[in-house]
């Protein structure tokens, strides 16, 4: 799911949810997507989750759910449901 948003100087950037990245990639948490539940929002802001951090993606499970993620020095699982509610700003390859 590829959304457009404004940047401070006008242009437009293209987030993806942090479910859509491959391991080893890095990305910049921009927010929760509008159709999230305020409640699951509010606990992933509490892990960690918040706008302008970096999130890693370290490795998926064999069967490709849950995800372990790199947010602030911590390594988290989430499922792709729970990790389909944050949207990123993808870093360019390493």
């Amino acid at each position: 799911m590829l959304r457009r948003r404004q940047a401070a100087e006008g242009q437009s950037v293209a987030t993806v949810v942090l479910s859509q990245l491959a391991p080893g990639r890095r990305a910049t948490i921009v927010g929760m997507v509008p159709e999230a539940d305020p409640a699951v929002a509010g606990r992933l802001r509490q892990l960690g989750f918040r706008p302008a951090t970096h999130v890693d993606v370290i490795r998926r499970a064999p069967l490709g759910d849950p995800t372990v993620y790199r947010v602030q020095d911590t390594e988290l699982c989430l499922r792709s449901r729970q990790a389909r509610l944050i949207e990123v700003l993808p870093e360019a390859d390493r």
